[in-house]
Formats: structure tokens, C-alpha cells, sequence
């Protein structure tokens, strides 16, 4: 028996959903009922008649679903991180809030905005202050919100979101320990000093080679790629505005794609080109493998649970108050 056949078999058995990431491997994504970005795959998780979660993604991810739907029960066939998530935990949280107050900001007029790509320990401090999540998708509707509160806005963990919105709507943007006290408090957005190590990898230099060599190449890329490579792009959206995006083209309009590799591979075969000469592959997305699906699924099935996603009813509370503030909008 092959191992797809024995993961259908299982899941069948248990009653399970097995959703997975864009970014996850190609033999992942060939066996989940659910594929989608972040929130998409929380969202639809909860939908689910299932209450067997097989979460193939990266931990916040599958805390978003326990956060949205604590009835569930969530595992993860890898407990893999993102880089970006782990860059602020609850401390660093409260050393940045401690930081902006010496600088003259009270408390009650820092307004927190966490992108999703943050723990639930994180998203809870954001809840506490009455704060927003947002995604790569509805980050500027989210943005527009939030100013309306008339606070200082405080923008975690990516800086390169950060900073690609506030150029967006004509604003300006600091970030917190690398530049002065005097920027920090004349932005419009504070952001905290996070990145994606993957997006992080395409350079300005990179869009002007394939520029140079295909001069009718359309350049798509993802908010979390450095302002200057966004500016010079032709389209920035999230991962699942980026797939839209390469799927309306003209089959031989030539684009080049700058985010995680096994997206952009699967995108389409002719004309799609990877913004990069390195393979910029999430190494934390491609831990998991069938065998650790099917490793969970056994384990499961024995009443041996192995990473299972649980969360502090408390902590839980706080997050969904943040999440949900966003779902609302």
C-alpha cells in the first residue's frame, strides 16, 4: 500500500481534515482536502464537519484554527516555526510597549497591529490593548481602521509590511531599534524590527535582470519583500493575490514571481520564473512529509498524541478578541 493510499485510508477511519499551506511540498498538497493561505485554511478549518484537524503548516498557523474553533482538535504532523513568528514572543511584546512609553507614548494611546504571521501568546497582548490582526491581504483595509483611532500605530513583526503600507497611503514609517527616537515619534507607523528570511531574499537587482532579459516580463511579488523590490514591481499582493493574479495572464505573458518557491513551481509550467537566483524555499514549510502525516494519523489512532495544538483558555480569549475585531471588518 502506498503512503497516499494509507493517509486516505486513515483519515477516512479517524474522521480527519488534512488542510495545508500554499508553500507546503508538492506531496502534501496533493493529499489535503483544504489548501489555502493562513487565515483561509483557519477559516475553512472551522467550517469543516471534521473535528479532527491535521494541520501541515507552520505552529501560529494551526494556533489560528484552536483560536477560531477550541472544540477542535489540532495536530500538527511537524511542529515546525516561522522565523518571522518566533522573531516576538510576549516579552519582546512588552519590551517594545516599555520602549515606545520612555519615549513619551502612554500606554493608552499605542494602538498594536500584529500581522497573522505571530504566536497566540502575541495576539493575545495585541487583544489586551484592543488592538487588530491582519493578513497580507486585508492589511490596508485593516491599516484604515486602525488610524481612525487616532493612536500610534505599533506595526509587528514585519517591518517590510510595515513600511510597504505606509508608502502605500503616502505615510511614513520607523522601526523600533533601528532608528532614532525622533523618527520613531514623528511616523505614522512604528514597526517592529521582523522580517520573512525567505522574502528577504529577492533584491532590486534581481528585478532589473529579468527585466533586462525578457524587457515585456511582468514582476509579481509579496508584501513581505523589501519596499524597494515591491516598488519595483508591477503587481504586490498576498500569496493568494499573487495566484489570481499569475492564473489571469495570458499564457505566454512572461512573470516572474518572488515568494516561496513550490508556489510559484506549481503556479503554471510555461513562462513563470522564480524573482531569485538562490531557490527561496521556507525551510520550516518543508519539514513536513507524508510520513509525518501518517506517523500522526497512527499515533492518533492509539490514543498517542503527538503535537497537538492546546492553548491557554485565557491566552485564547485574548487572541479571538483580536482576530475577531478583524473578521468584523
Amino acid at each position: 500500500m502506498n503512503k497516499k493510499t494509507k493517509i486516505q485510508i486513515l483519515k477516512e477511519e479517524l474522521g480527519a481534515v488534512i488542510v495545508a499551506h500554499f508553500y507546503q511540498r508538492d506531496e502534501i498538497v496533493d493529499i489535503a482536502d483544504i489548501i489555502g493561505d493562513s487565515l483561509e485554511l483557519a477559516k475553512k478549518s472551522k467550517e469543516s464537519d471534521k473535528e479532527l484537524v491535521i494541520f501541515c503548516g507552520v505552529g501560529f498557523m494551526g494556533q489560528s484554527v484552536k483560536i477560531l474553533a477550541p472544540q477542535k482538535r489540532v495536530f500538527m504532523p511537524k511542529n515546525a516555526c516561522c522565523s518571522m513568528a518566533r522573531m516576538i514572543d510576549s516579552s519582546y511584546f512588552d519590551q517594545s510597549i516599555a520602549a515606545l512609553e520612555s519615549y513619551g507614548i502612554p500606554r493608552n494611546n499605542i494602538l498594536p497591529v500584529s500581522y497573522i504571521n505571530s504566536s497566540a501568546e502575541v495576539k493575545a497582548k495585541v487583544g489586551e490593548m484592543d488592538g487588530f490582526i491582519c493578513t497580507s491581504a486585508n492589511a490596508t483595509t485593516i491599516m484604515q481602521y486602525a488610524q481612525k483611532e487616532s493612536k500610534k500605530i505599533f506595526f509587528l513583526p514585519d517591518r517590510c509590511l510595515g513600511q510597504n503600507l505606509a508608502i502605500q497611503n503616502h505615510q511614513s514609517a520607523a522601526t523600533l531599534g533601528l532608528d532614532s527616537k525622533e523618527d520613531i515619534l514623528k511616523a505614522d507607523i512604528i514597526c517592529y524590527n521582523g522580517f520573512c528570511s525567505v522574502h528577504q531574499l529577492f533584491t532590486p537587482e534581481d528585478v532589473d535582470f529579468y527585466r533586462q532579459k525578457f524587457p515585456d516580463i511582468l514582476v509579481a511579488v509579496h508584501p513581505e519583500c523589501d519596499p524597494k523590490v515591491c516598488m519595483k514591481a508591477d503587481f504586490v499582493g498576498s500569496t493568494s493575490q499573487i495566484i489570481r493574479f499569475v492564473q489571469s495572464l495570458n499564457p505566454e505573458q512572461k512573470v516572474v514571481v518572488g515568494t516561496e518557491f513550490n508556489l510559484v513551481n506549481r503556479l503554471r509550467k510555461k513562462n513563470t520564473y522564480v524573482l531569485s537566483a538562490s531557490k527561496p524555499e521556507c525551510p520550516t514549510m518543508n519539514e513536513t512529509t507524508l510520513d509525518d502525516v501518517i506517523f500522526t494519523l497512527e499515533s492518533y489512532k492509539k490514543g498517542d498524541y503527538f503535537h497537538e495544538i492546546l492553548l491557554n483558555e485565557t491566552i485564547r480569549a485574548q487572541a479571538f478578541k483580536a482576530l475577531d475585531k478583524m473578521l468584523n471588518i
